[in-house]
């Protein structure tokens, strides 16, 4: 389901249009896995996945594309100042790593028969623990 937001300026000037799409996005990784960036300023590093946003289809890796906040004190014993943390960045520059190799690798789900999916590395063969 998409949805359009129109946001008028002063008078009677352009609308403007913002377009959000409000489906769920298929993420091949998971909080906890470890990846390695593969596009952007990042490329190379790895890290662990902190979190995931199904909706806008990124993923927040430890160590990766940090930012810059000013950040003001909220409570007197708080302190102001510069505080770095890492960004979201899109799930598509990362990739899981091979638990057996340790180098960048596709995902492939295989179902089991009682009926659980379980994850396949596609270099080796070899299962990929989920990881909570």
């Amino acid at each position: 389901m998409r949805l359009l937001i129109h946001r008028k300026t002063a008078g009677r000037r352009a609308v403007v249009r913002h377009v959000i799409n409000r489906e769920r996005v298929h993420i091949h990784v998971t909080t906890g896995d470890t990846v390695r960036v593969t596009r952007g300023e990042d490329k190379g590093k790895e890290g662990k996945v902190l979190r995931v946003y199904p909706k806008t289809g990124r993923v927040t890796v430890e160590g990766v594309n940090i930012v810059k906040r000013h950040r003001k004190a909220r409570r007197p014993e708080e302190q102001s100042g510069i505080i770095e943390h890492p960004a979201p960045i899109h799930a598509s520059n990362v990739m899981l790593l091979d638990p057996k190799s340790g180098r960048p690798t596709r995902v492939r789900v295989r179902i089991d028969d009682d009926g659980t999916k379980e994850r396949i590395a596609a270099a080796s063969g070899e299962p990929i623990p989920r990881s909570r």
